[in-house]
């Protein structure tokens, strides 16, 4: 699609991202005290607590994603509802792609990577496949949302 034909994804306002941030360490406590039982599926598919490690202030973020299995690796799509800008866990993973990852209560550790070309192509569409609503994030935005693979270390 022509870059004039796209919409545009908005920034979120500073109370949203508060709310944001909010609502995903609730997310967070919520599945860690229930190993993954409670707040670990959303709309049939699986979700994962990523832990990065932040790329200015060093410390440990966790942001629960929606993500896809392939292989042994995992698979999750740094969309951020659409917004202009990408998401801190992948910024964060692009300057430390080593992080850590709880899915149905056990812990890993991973190494990331952004698929691209073809590989980038297929991940795509199994991630659509499992949650439709990432085709209308694309759509909103001018940036191509980064699908990221989760490899185990």
């Amino acid at each position: 699609m022509p870059e004039a034909e796209r919409h545009t994804g908005r920034k979120f306002s500073p109370l949203a991202e508060r709310t944001l941030r909010l609502a995903s360490d609730l997310h967070t406590l919520v599945y860690r005290l229930t190993g993954g039982r409670v707040a670990g599926r959303f709309r049939g598919g699986g979700i994962l607590l990523l832990t990065t490690t932040g790329r200015k202030s060093g410390k440990r973020r966790t942001a629960p994603l929606l993500y896809v299995p392939d292989g042994d690796a995992l698979v999750v799509v740094a969309s951020k509802g659409g917004a202009p800008n990408h998401p801190a866990w992948w910024l964060n993973l692009r300057a430390n792609p080593e992080a850590e990852v709880e899915v149905s209560g056990r812990k890993l550790r991973v190494r990331a990577t952004e698929a691209t070309g073809p590989e980038r192509g297929r991940l795509w569409q199994k991630a659509v496949e499992a949650y439709p609503p990432y085709e209308d994030y694309q759509k909103k935005t001018s940036r191509e949302i980064p699908v990221v693979v989760l490899h185990p270390i």
